[in-house]
């Protein structure tokens, strides 16, 4: 699902802040952009964000600026004496400018990126948990517009079904009286009488291989399961189960399609499938 989150903060001439933006994946994947002195937390900040967004990718966008007294480069006197001592020995009348000795190696010294990481860890990690915080609000929001649309076709289904539950039984009676007609215009024609056992036989084999019952039940199981992930998705993520259900309700509708030969019943297969299409791609953005 899509989501965005932002926190930031201004401390003692640290300035930081951090983004989160999500987009739909099926599974959850990061990618966290933080400045060079912050780097080492990236697997941290990762590992945090997964627990709250188990799906989607995710964007971690930092950003750090540090204008306070750390980070001033503090003047190494001895090397830069060393530097001095030695530019005396080769020429003693030599004017030495002083500030492009600063550029010689180890004169200036800055906090190592682990002074840096230490001093901000905790106000950063706030601002992530915060923004995460953001992100999720947003998701929920667009979830009650999911939830709703998904209810829809679910309701779409469960009409659809219904009908075919109706029609099943007269399925048979019509193939038992077209087959009779059929069998009785044949014998007419070479005067003869259909045998009623035989006619009878032939009418169970077609119901045990036209039998949807089982299907049916199982697609109605399928629907309930889903309502009820729906009103209780509060606090466990639900999007793959979801996901799981909605191929196994149309694995179910090509096998009443494959059964059932009717007319009637097949248009209703084909609006059965095409609302559980509709909910396979709306299930890839649900967390």
């Amino acid at each position: 699902m899509t989501g965005f989150g932002s926190a930031s903060s201004r401390k003692d001439g640290v300035s930081l802040q951090v983004e989160i933006r999500t987009v739909n994946n099926k599974f959850y994947k990061a990618n966290v952009r933080l400045p060079d002195p912050l780097q080492s937390l990236e697997t941290e900040i990762d590992v945090a964000v997964s627990k709250q967004l188990s799906r989607g990718s995710v964007t971690v966008m930092v950003k750090f600026t540090d204008t306070s007294e750390h980070s001033i480069a503090t003047i190494n006197k001895e090397v830069l004496g060393n530097y001095i001592n030695q530019l005396k020995e080769v020429d003693s009348t030599l004017s030495i400018d002083t500030s492009r000795l600063l550029l010689l190696p180890g004169v200036l010294s800055n906090d190592a990126d682990d002074d840096v990481t230490d001093r901000n860890r905790t106000e950063l990690m706030n601002l992530v948990q915060e923004a995460c915080n953001g992100v999720v609000e947003m998701r929920q929001r667009e979830g009650k517009a999911l939830e709703e649309d998904l209810q829809k076709h679910l309701s779409k289904i469960e009409a659809d079904l219904s009908f075919i539950k109706e029609r099943a039984p007269e399925i048979v009676e019509d193939y038992q009286a077209r087959l009779l007609q059929r069998v009785q215009n044949l014998f007419s024609e070479i005067g003869k009488s259909v045998d009623e056992v035989d006619l009878l036989r032939e009418v169970a084999l077609f119901a045990e291989k036209t039998d949807i019952a089982e299907e049916i039940s199982r697609l109605e199981g399928h629907i309930n399961q889903y309502r009820e992930l729906i009103a209780g998705s509060d606090d466990e993520p639900i999007g793959r189960t979801l996901d799981f259900l909605a191929q196994e309700m149309l694995r179910e509708s090509n096998t009443i399609a494959s059964k059932c030969l009717d007319g009637d019943t097949s248009r209703r297969i084909v609006e059965i499938k095409g609302a559980v299409d509709r909910i396979k791609e709306q299930v890839q953005n649900a967390e």
